[in-house]
């Protein structure tokens, strides 16, 4: 199996509702998002999937949450706009831009700060779907 990771970063403010404390505040985080993605075989080009496909695709998802009062969006309005939740979302948009029959997102984790982050993957068995 191969594995490429790419970063990349955005901008908002949030809310949290549920948690007593100084997140219901309204504040803003810088977050840096990790995506990776799986597969068994390389193409002809040596390449899994080329980089700047993955970087296109998360830099679509992160123009959406860039500079934004998260919980004003659509996939928030009903959620808590967490780092957990931030991290879900952007890997279910990638995973319908990205998912090819020999490539797979496996994971996405939202960094909130240098010290705190929260990473989303599915139970699926990568290895048996591609």
């Amino acid at each position: 199996m191969y594995e490429l990771k790419i970063t990349s970063h955005f901008a908002a403010a949030h809310q949290l509702r549920e948690i007593r404390g100084g997140c219901e505040n309204l504040h803003g985080h810088n977050w840096k998002i990790e995506v990776s993605v799986v597969g068994r075989n390389l193409g002809n080009d040596g390449l899994l999937v080329d980089f700047r496909e993955i970087k296109r695709e998360t830099k679509r998802v992160m123009a959406e949450l860039d500079h934004k009062f998260l919980n004003e969006l659509a996939p928030f309005k009903n959620l808590e706009p967490s780092s957990e939740n931030i991290a879900r979302h952007i890997f279910e948009v990638l995973s319908e831009n990205l998912n090819s029959a020999g490539v797979r997102v496996r994971r996405v984790t939202a960094w909130e700060s240098d010290s705190a982050c929260a990473t989303y993957w599915t139970d699926d068995d990568v290895s048996a779907i591609l």
